[in-house]
């Protein structure tokens, strides 16, 4: 192979040529995920997606020189192409295609690019997780069907007889996520498709088809993280590995794996030599999604012996970097060296992503990345050396990169350069790091971005983020470029409840919302007063889910803020625990429950305290969402109405969903970025 080299910084453009960045810069962000390293090193796979001319999403295959001594090119031409995956020689490209009118399809191309050949069509559905086996005689993927009544045929069909839409029928707590949709009964199951043969069959199963999996290193067998329990979604402790055999004939065979720990399990990697099987998950009651930490484990198939391998840190694989440049990557990433020596993993930290790595005996925790950027893990070549992944930064909209795997602190080269022609023409602002101490002695994590050349004292804006078990950090962030733009300095923090800093800082808010998390946020209010760069009578505060939840509560709670924005909010815990796609559990994460001892649920709610409220709100939701209904936002205006507090109610509509603002349609994208820089400027003036 040629010499390694690291990425060259680009010289920065004249400032004069610069504009400020707009809402419709948005049409030319080119998006890229899911790298692909080939098998010999040499070119990275990857996903690219860009706004078409009719106000959708176009994602196509592309692959890109390792060595970025050629451009990338396109090898599939779309409109919906994902999930692609080198054959294991390499020569190959297998990957789903989802045109409109069509049902999903297996398609397979040359990896020199030529024409697309269809393997097979499925039923009309949803195709995900796509895998070679080892062997490369097999892929195994995960269908959903649709059922019948919900088919563009069943809609034409009622529409030519006059019918009506039919009624949805629901028996299970399961039945409904955020930008998913509506699937009632219907579940993913795992196939595994014979390519020698050209036949399909379903090989496992769960309660709430969220399974995860792998391939055997010999193909012989999937191992697979996944729930049976007829109460799944009340029980995610119950979460088990199975080991499904693949026998001839149709004639396969599925067990338990001894020897390892309840708890919810994710990502389950079987070592390259086949000895031992690494996934994320923790031990207790709590889901993947809470308050501790996601560990990473691995288990010993011999000796049926299991090891938290990050049980001395306080790291979490699933410490999330919230952006609106892409959806966020809650799923932990999990890659085993492929020598079988170490596993590698993204960590989030102290509002970075990292790339780390630890022994798979067990040891320190070693970090290749340097903090000030986010990563997004890829996959390795066959011998190790080289890695590929997504890079963002402040400043930098996400690129693909190839990491050199030959230190400690990776060297990097970056393959794609779709963005820098925008981030070049717009003036950008690098976010600057400072630590607030709130009453209570703890240290906030900030952030401040001030627009470049300004001088005396500026309005300011809080942005606050959602979750609240996520953290806001050093990637690209569109509406706060946006915000920094139109004359605002902008602070954004991870108070308590965010992830990124530790268990402890996590869980000091769990079952109290609107307590510690508060006074951290007011710590940065406090702040934001004093500083000699603001003007203190024109503060405002806004956020999105969880930081609409917060955007709620400030107002209840302090006069001091100019004017707010809640987006997509959470207003009533109580009736938001049973119109929620993730219902809660009671006595779990909050005591007692909607239905019995609400109290809690209804102290911490910011509706139960709007009685003396008087800042004006903007508030953004979408009638399409899932996640947080629309009727937390309808509760905070009929009461801003009722108290004659200026408000504007700005309602999407039901095809759009929770992540309106990073996945939406693009026009109602920066239709909403519209609406937030007329509030703020009629209500800063």
């Amino acid at each position: 192979m040629a010499a390694r080299k690291t990425t060259k910084k680009r010289a920065a453009p004249a400032a004069a040529r610069r504009r400020p960045i707009t809402p419709e810069d948005l049409l030319c962000l080119v998006g890229v995920g899911d790298t692909q390293m080939s098998p010999d090193g040499r070119s990275v796979l990857f996903q690219r997606k860009v706004v078409s001319a009719r106000n959708s999403y176009e994602t196509s295959v592309w692959v890109a020189d390792a060595e970025a001594k050629r451009a990338p090119r396109a090898i599939t031409k779309g409109p919906k192409d994902a999930l692609a995956r080198w054959s294991p020689d390499g020569t190959k490209v297998a990957f789903i295609r989802n045109d409109a009118a069509l049902a999903p399809r297996i398609m397979i191309v040359a990896s020199k690019g030529g024409t697309a050949r269809e393997l097979v069509a499925m039923p009309h559905g949803t195709v995900r997780d796509l895998a070679w086996s080892p062997c490369g005689r097999r892929l195994a993927f995960g269908f959903r069907p649709t059922a019948y009544e919900w088919t563009a045929e069943a809609k034409k069909e009622r529409d030519e007889h006059g019918l009506s839409t039919p009624p949805r029928i629901v028996e299970d707590a399961c039945y409904r996520l955020d930008g998913d949709g509506y699937f009632c009964s219907e579940r993913f199951a795992l196939h595994v498709l014979d390519l020698d043969r050209g036949t399909i069959e379903e090989v496992f199963a769960d309660t709430l088809g969220l399974y995860s999996w792998d391939w055997a290193p010999d193909g012989s067998a999937l191992v697979v993280a996944g729930n049976i329990d007829p109460r799944a979604s009340w029980n995610p402790s119950e979460s088990e590995l199975f080991l499904v055999n693949l026998g001839a004939g149709g004639k396969h065979r599925t067990s338990r794996i001894t020897g390892i720990p309840k708890g919810p399990k994710s990502q389950p990697r079987w070592s390259p030599d086949g000895v031992r099987i690494a996934w994320a998950g923790r031990t207790g009651t709590d889901s993947m999604y809470g308050t501790a930490n996601v560990e990473l484990f691995v288990h010993d198939c011999a000796a049926r012996t299991t090891t938290c391998l990050t049980a001395k840190t306080d790291l979490c694989l699933m410490a999330s970097t919230l952006s609106d440049a892409g959806e966020p990557a809650f799923d932990p990433q999990i890659r085993w060296f492929p020598d079988s020596t170490a596993i590698f993993f993204r960590a989030g930290w102290h509002g970075s992503g990292r790339i780390a790595s630890v022994s798979a005996h067990g040891g320190p925790v070693a970090f290749h990345t340097e903090p000030g950027a986010e990563f997004s893990l890829g996959t390795f070549s066959s011998d190790g050396w080289r890695l590929s992944c997504v890079r963002s930064a402040p400043i930098e909209p996400g690129e693909v990169h190839v990491l050199e795997v030959e230190r400690s602190i990776f060297a990097m080269q970056r393959v794609t350069t779709f963005n820098d022609a925008l981030a070049a023409s717009v003036e950008l602002v690098e976010p600057q790091e400072r630590w607030i101490t709130a009453k209570d002695g703890h240290k906030v994590h900030c952030w401040t971005m001030r627009p470049r050349g300004a001088k005396g004292r500026l309005p300011a804006l809080l942005e606050v983020h959602g979750g609240p078990h996520a953290q806001y950090g050093l990637t690209f962030f569109h509406e706060f470029q946006l915000l920094c733009a139109q004359g605002y300095e902008v602070w954004f923090s991870n108070p308590r409840g965010s992830k990124g800093y530790g268990m402890k800082h996590t869980a000091a808010i769990r079952g109290a919302w609107g307590t510690k998390d508060w006074t951290d946020v007011q710590a940065v209010a406090a702040a934001m007063r004093t500083d000699r760069g603001i003007d203190r009578a024109r503060i405002g505060i806004m956020g999105g889910s969880y930081g609409g939840y917060m955007a709620n509560w400030a107002v209840a709670h302090d006069h001091g803020f100019r004017a707010a924005i809640s987006d997509r909010c959470v207003s009533n815990l109580v009736s938001q625990a049973g119109n929620s796609d993730h219902p809660e559990v009671p006595n779990r994460y909050w005591k007692g429950a909607a239905f019995d001892r609400p109290e809690a649920l209804w102290r911490a709610s910011p509706i139960a305290h709007f009685k003396n409220v008087r800042t004006p709100m903007l508030l953004i939701h979408s009638e399409g969402d899932l996640r947080c209904n629309i009727e937390q936002s309808e509760q905070i205006h009929t009461a801003l109405c009722t108290l004659g507090v200026p408000v504007r109610f700005v309602r999407y509509p039901r095809e759009t969903s929770h992540g309106l603002s990073r996945m939406g349609p693009p026009d109602l994208r920066i239709h909403r970025l519209h609406e937030i820089i007329s509030w703020w400027k009629h209500w800063m003036a």
